[in-house]
């Protein structure tokens, strides 16, 4: 039984009349989280966890919204469905599909390590897993995030002896938030972008603890920056927004610099493989533990992870979708908040 369909729209489960992270409105989504690729604006009715809500609120403004802890099931004309840890940002899910003793899984994006913050990722057991592959090549595989939190904080404190300031370009939802944890406890004169900062505020209104951070103003002085660091997303490098920094070096986080050549090209001063996405052992670990006879493999290198699941037992597919890796998708997202 396919209980999960790929149609134009996106992953529809004809049984319960919903999609999942649809890419084109319909009546009823349920969302595994709210990065743009994933969440996007239209639909009449969105489901999703309790941490995703003000995020989708902060993005795609006033909806109706139903919010659900982990684990908690809601039946949607008699399919179960439930939310389990993704581990890939806050609020991230898993969607677990139910119906007459059928059980899919779509993973929206997920890593395997626990980041602290993102809550730790479950592996669910289900017939059918559908699965992300945006890094499904045996080439990228990430050093433990303590040992990269370590070389960014040697990095910074490097810039202030310097007399530099330290500018982290990271994604304005997930990535920023994951690495202020290490910032944190070397300096406290951290400011961040006005993306990171409308995030930022929507997380602690929802309760989540953060470290402190101010926002960059117009009418702040350059000396209030020096020796400080900087939380940027991608679409302010570059710009005039930055000249306020200098001297300033530039650290992108990001999975993709774990290519030498990525870092180069980007004229990045230093690059950081730091991911919000698994990692090729832990796309294999994941798959595994799910049990699933069936695999479907989305965005990313889907071809050569489905080819090897194939090569080696596990029978997979690879399935075309428009999800894609949030470094592009949240960049609209990323301009349309620039405030500062």
């Amino acid at each position: 039984m396919n209980l999960i369909e790929f149609t134009d729209k996106g992953l529809y489960c004809r049984h319960g009349n919903f999609y999942i992270d649809p890419w084109k409105p319909v009546e009823r989504a349920v969302i595994t989280h709210a990065h743009s690729d994933h969440a996007r604006v239209g639909s009449n009715f969105y489901l999703c966890h309790t941490l995703t809500k003000p995020l989708l609120q902060l993005r795609l403004g006033d909806n109706v919204y139903q919010s659900v802890e982990w684990n908690e099931p809601v039946f949607m004309n008699g399919v179960k469905i439930s939310l389990h840890p993704a581990g890939h940002i806050i609020g991230s899910s898993q969607i677990r599909v139910e119906y007459n003793g059928e059980v899919w899984v779509v993973s929206g994006d997920y890593k395997t390590e626990n980041d602290g913050l993102s809550g730790a990722f479950e592996p669910v057991k289900c017939n059918t897993f559908i699965t992300e592959s945006t890094f499904g090549l045996p080439i990228y595989n990430w050093k433990p995030q303590h040992e990269i939190f370590s070389d960014i904080q040697n990095w910074i404190i490097k810039n202030k002896d310097e007399g530099k300031t330290s500018v982290l370009i990271a994604y304005s939802l997930g990535k920023a938030q994951r690495v202020l944890s290490c910032i944190a406890e070397i300096t406290s004169k951290i400011f961040v972008h006005g993306a990171v900062w409308n995030v930022h505020q929507a997380l602690i209104n929802a309760g989540v603890q953060l470290p402190e951070v101010k926002r960059v103003m117009p009418d702040m002085p350059k000396e209030t920056f020096k020796q400080s660091v900087i939380i940027a997303p991608q679409s302010a490098e570059g710009t005039t927004w930055m000249k306020r920094f200098v001297p300033y070096e530039v650290g992108i986080c990001s999975g993709w610099m774990q290519v030498r050549g990525n870092v180069r090209r980007s004229n990045a001063d230093k690059g950081f493989a730091l991911s919000d996405h698994a990692d090729w052992n832990g796309l294999l670990q994941a798959v595994k533990a799910t049990n699933a006879t069936k695999v479907y493999a989305t965005h990313g290198f889907q071809s050569a992870f489905s080819r090897y699941l194939n090569e080696n037992g596990i029978e997979a597919a690879e399935v075309k979708t428009e999800f894609g890796d949030e470094e592009e998708a949240i960049l609209v997202n990323d301009v349309n908040e620039i405030s500062a």
